[in-house]
């Protein structure tokens, strides 16, 4: 028996201007989801996941004397494993009825271009919010490693700042930097990065609710995706910044340019703009090679212009990131992600 939902004739003259031909759509749903722009795509050494190993100890040396030995020391690592999730889906559309529509690729792309927005929106959800405990299927998102204020649980509790939020009415700000030994995307091995879309034609069948089949236009999405932390460090999360009138739209709202100049510290290093860090004592760590991008949703994008605005602010300014103007603070992009809540629970 099949299952899903099909256009209609009633999806048909919905899209029909007075003279029967196909509309133009007023994309009403659609979303500025910006971190696909920065981020970094790397093949996978597996098919269905990435493993990737980061150092845990380094040997101090030791201090001697005359005809005293000298201990052998040594470096320790570790393996981690992150998974790769598959998002599918299909627009299938019967034959007759796209013939009928009066324009069969127009109708058939005011139909796809839907499913174009609401996979990048699923993927912009993941990216942040992805928890495979809850759903295997997908990736694990920056939400659940980032998820906790407290050290004594986990270490990389030390880059999660607490806005002093309470309650379910929070958002949280992230610094992200990315590069290819810091925080990247992968796609599996021998594969390739981004959405795939092919166009079946008529030569798939449809069937309905009896698996009876018939002639149907049809077109098939994919994207394969998995997010690495590598080094965890790169990655700060401001959260619990309420946004109710307790908190960002009250009388003592938590100073956001405080709460970024502190996370601008946090990863090792990020230039001489941001937090003047540019190099390691790591002889191959990649720091030139490392972008940062602030990522907020709308609500705190409005907050920052505000804070910035009644205090005189010049730090948040107009920026040139890749070539095209946008906010930034410090020398690092702020950048809007639609798909970041407002609603988040208070991170403890």
């Amino acid at each position: 028996m099949a299952t899903g939902s099909w256009p209609t004739l009633l999806d048909v003259a919905s899209r029909r201007d007075p003279e029967g031909k196909i509309a133009v759509i007023g994309e009403m749903l659609s979303q500025a989801n910006e971190y696909d722009d920065d981020a970094v795509m790397l093949e996978a050494n597996e098919m269905a996941g990435h493993e990737f190993v980061f150092r845990t100890s380094i040997p101090a040396g030791a201090w001697r004397q005359y005809n005293m030995g000298t201990p052998y020391g040594k470096s320790t690592t570790a393996k981690a494993r992150v998974g790769i999730g598959e998002l599918v889906d299909y627009s299938q559309i019967d034959r007759s009825l796209a013939e009928d529509s009066g324009d069969v690729t127009r109708f058939r792309m005011s139909e796809d271009v839907a499913f174009l927005e609401g996979m990048s929106q699923t993927i912009a959800q993941t990216e942040f919010y992805g928890n495979t405990v809850a759903t295997p299927a997908e990736f694990m998102g920056f939400a659940p490693f980032y998820n906790t204020v407290n050290t004594a649980t986990a270490q990389n509790a030390g880059n999660v700042i607490d806005g002093q939020g309470t309650g379910s009415s929070n958002a949280s700000m992230w610094l992200v930097c990315h590069g290819q030994r810091t925080v990247f995307n992968v796609f599996p091995r021998g594969s390739e990065a981004g959405l795939m879309q092919e166009d079946k034609g008529d030569t798939v069948p449809g069937f309905d609710s009896l698996g009876n089949r018939y002639e149907a236009y049809t077109s098939w999405f994919r994207i394969r995706r998995g997010l690495v932390p590598q080094d965890w460090r790169n990655v700060v999360r401001i959260a619990n910044l309420d946004t109710t009138n307790a908190g960002l739209a009250g009388p003592n709202a938590p100073d956001l340019y405080a709460l970024m100049a502190q996370a601008a510290y946090m990863p090792p290093a990020l230039g001489k703009r941001a937090s003047g860090i540019t190099k390691t004592d790591a002889p191959d760590d990649a720091v030139p090679g490392v972008r940062p991008v602030w990522y907020v949703n709308r609500t705190l994008k409005h907050w920052l212009h505000v804070q910035g605005m009644r205090d005189r602010n010049v730090l948040l300014r107009i920026e040139d990131a890749a070539g095209m103007p946008c906010d930034g603070w410090n020398g690092i992009p702020v950048k809007v992600v639609d798909q970041l809540l407002n609603t988040e629970a208070r991170v403890v």
